[in-house]
């Protein structure tokens, strides 16, 4: 008998509740890139009828976390991936839904290495969110690490 074992998209959704209050959508999510997708909601709608800023933040730190756990998923039993810090650039007016895609900015072999020599590595994801025109409406940088488990 063999198990299935959950997908990214299934874990965050049941795991964090941001995900599912937002109802995320999980478009693709590999170790090279994550794609989520962020439904027209009129409950999360700004003073302009376009997705909420918090919510456009989330769609896209929900992107980097998970190509963070695609790429050091088997690095769990010896660390903890946090985000440190963030950086967001509003750079047009979205309406409708909007996609958010991310990618690592550093080789995964050199975090897992940096990791292997006693250290707690950092390494930036960097997300691009777009309309549904294609446009891009935002861009944002999360530098994540792994903290080494106690």
């Amino acid at each position: 008998m063999s198990e299935t074992l959950p997908s990214i998209g299934e874990m965050l959704t049941a795991s964090v509740p941001m995900v599912r209050t937002l109802n995320l959508e999980f478009i693709e999510t590999s170790a090279e890139r994550s794609v989520l997708r962020l439904p027209d909601q009129p409950d999360y709608h700004n003073h302009v009828q376009g997705p909420h800023a918090g919510a456009m933040f989330t769609l896209a730190e929900s992107a980097s976390g998970a190509i963070v756990l695609a790429a050091f998923g088997d690095q769990l039993t010896r660390a903890v991936p946090l985000a440190v810090r963030a950086e967001i650039g509003y750079k047009k007016l979205a309406k409708g839904a909007v996609t958010a895609t991310a990618e690592l900015g550093r080789p995964i072999a050199d975090v897992v290495a940096e990791l292997d020599a006693g250290g707690r590595p950092e390494f930036p994801v960097n997300i691009v969110i777009t309309r549904e025109d294609g446009a891009a409406s935002g861009e944002m940088s999360i530098i994540w690490t792994l903290r080494p488990n106690a």
